[in-house]
């Protein structure tokens, strides 16, 4: 990392809490910028709009999709906030930039079918495999984010109230319920998790045959691998089990406001993408509910 931006590292990392694999990501964005631009100007203050649409420019011709060019652009406006606020600069370069259009891609969640499929049969009978689907379980039944799941330590279960403690983003914290079934597969799993690595190990909930702690690719493989199975879907990922655990608890009948404190969101238009995906359901609903479905004179 460029020593100049080792202040807005500690900024995102200790004042706004962004979590370390988000902070890192915004400091390569900027890092890259900054690599395309070191031969055109000498310093920050010297930074036009014109160098950033270039940058645009240089980055579509290499085929990136609008959606990436604007999470990068998103770390540059980040960066220049700081800039701006901590008064290292004078103007604010991006205050007039929209962001590049992006075609709206429906996330398509797992089917109830598919998701009986990925049952305990389908997993190795070791300590590994039992993790394995205790790992997919919780994504259904918790409905949390990658990081919080590889981040949960053991304090943070608490099976006699059936509740596990989530770390969100920004380091917000949730409580979240835990079905009776799932209780019980816990308290099997810890259990052997004890016997497997020791008491010593007392810190993340799953842990790597080398006993170090689960990677964002680990677990996207470990998704990946055991759908494939069972869907010709072509995403596969803790983002599209996240997106089940809303749908269905949509389908059967939970308000938009559970749904919203479960996924841990800011805000309902957050969790209300998940309204789309449950057109099917309302329709079938609809169609069985309303007086007017039950005869085909429409004048009655």
């Amino acid at each position: 990392m460029e020593k100049h931006l080792k202040p807005y590292f500690d900024y995102l990392l200790k004042e706004k809490h962004f979590s370390l694999h988000t902070v890192n990501a915004y400091v390569k964005d900027v890092e890259a910028f900054f690599n395309f631009t070191k031969n055109t100007v000498a310093t920050v203050n010297e930074l036009k709009y014109q160098h950033i649409r270039l940058w645009i420019a240089h980055l579509s011709e290499k085929k990136l999709s609008n959606n990436s060019i604007n999470r990068k652009i998103a770390s540059l406006k980040s960066y220049f906030k700081f800039l701006y606020i901590t008064k290292t600069i004078e103007a604010y370069p991006l205050q007039a930039h929209k962001s590049l259009r992006i075609k709206k891609v429906l996330q398509v969640p797992f089917s109830e079918n598919e998701m009986q499929q990925i049952d305990r049969s389908a997993f190795p009978d070791d300590y590994f495999g039992l993790q394995n689907y205790i790992i997919i379980t919780l994504f259904y039944t918790l409905g949390i984010r990658k990081t919080e799941l590889i981040n949960l330590q053991l304090h943070d279960v608490d099976l006699q109230k059936r509740e596990i403690k989530v770390l969100g983003k920004r380091s917000k914290e949730r409580i979240v319920p835990i079905l009776s079934s799932v209780v019980g597969l816990l308290t099997e799993f810890l259990q052997k998790r004890n016997e497997q690595f020791g008491s010593d190990f007392d810190k993340n909930i799953f842990l790597l045959k080398n006993k170090q702690n689960l990677n964002q690719t680990f677990v996207y493989r470990l998704i990946n691998n055991y759908f494939r199975g069972v869907t010709s879907k072509g995403k596969k990922s803790p983002h599209v089990l996240r997106h089940t655990f809303a749908t269905h608890m949509l389908n059967a009948g939970a308000n938009l406001n559970t749904i919203k404190e479960l996924l841990g969101h800011a805000s309902l238009s957050s969790t209300q993408i998940y309204t789309h995906t449950s057109l099917a359901s309302l329709k079938k609903m609809y169609n069985q509910t309303h007086p007017r479905s039950k005869t085909d004179d429409d004048d009655l």
